[in-house]
């Protein structure tokens, strides 16, 4: 009897121990994800959106890549330089430059007009007309000429309309100096040498100032 229960004990412990060696059954996965478990020591990687390793106490997430880089910031726009502040002496002055200046083209058609019928027909009283309107001409380039440079140097650091006025202070200058020439080649008689030389430069003269009203004018100055 104890022989036959030997056999019996080897023959049940030669079925079983196959069981015992096999490895164990896979673990079952959860939809739309796979698990591999590799107890030896490797790992094999599941093909899903969202994926786990785990071997070795390691677990390794595979998420997609995000772009944390920001857009830069807009770069602000330069602050716009204070209004130029003008003395009251300035406004005064332009005041005085813009109500003088309403008389230039007038004199100088008028003079324009002295000039070539004196030059034509000279006469005592023409040549009295011409000299008066001349002097009024003088007396209105004088007074805008003070005022306009004052104005100008005060208005230097002002950089809107900058050019425009340097421009117009440039002609008008020209001008003053055209005017004194014109008064130098004045002929002293009748039939003087000088008298186309005095014609051409009145006449450049009062284009120049012309050129530089209009300047100042359609600039809305």
């Amino acid at each position: 009897m104890i022989g036959l229960a030997r056999r019996a004990a080897l023959i049940i412990a030669g079925a079983t121990m196959p069981l015992l060696c096999a490895s164990p059954a896979p673990a079952q996965s959860l939809p739309g994800q796979s698990f591999a478990v590799d107890f030896s020591g490797t790992s094999r990687e599941a093909v899903s959106p969202v994926s786990w390793r785990i071997g070795r106490a390691e677990t390794l997430f595979a998420v997609p890549h995000l772009s944390l880089q920001s857009s830069p910031a807009p770069q602000a726009a330069p602050a716009p330089a204070p209004p130029f502040e003008y003395s009251d002496g300035y406004r005064t002055r332009l005041k005085i430059h813009k109500i003088a200046s309403f008389a230039t083209i007038p004199l100088f058609v008028t003079q324009l007009f002295l000039g070539q019928s004196l030059y034509e027909d000279a006469t005592a009283d023409k040549k009295t007309a011409h000299i008066v309107v001349g002097s009024s001409i003088g007396a209105l380039f004088g007074v805008n000429t003070v005022t306009g440079v004052w104005n100008l140097i005060e208005a230097r650091k002002d950089p809107n309309g900058r050019g425009l006025r340097v421009a117009h202070g440039l002609l008008m200058l020209s001008a003053d100096a055209g005017f004194v020439t014109t008064g130098l080649l004045a002929p002293d008689g009748e039939g003087g040498g000088n008298r186309t030389a005095h014609r051409a430069m009145a006449i450049t003269s009062i284009a120049v100032a012309t050129t530089g009203y209009l300047l100042m004018l359609f600039g809305n100055r």
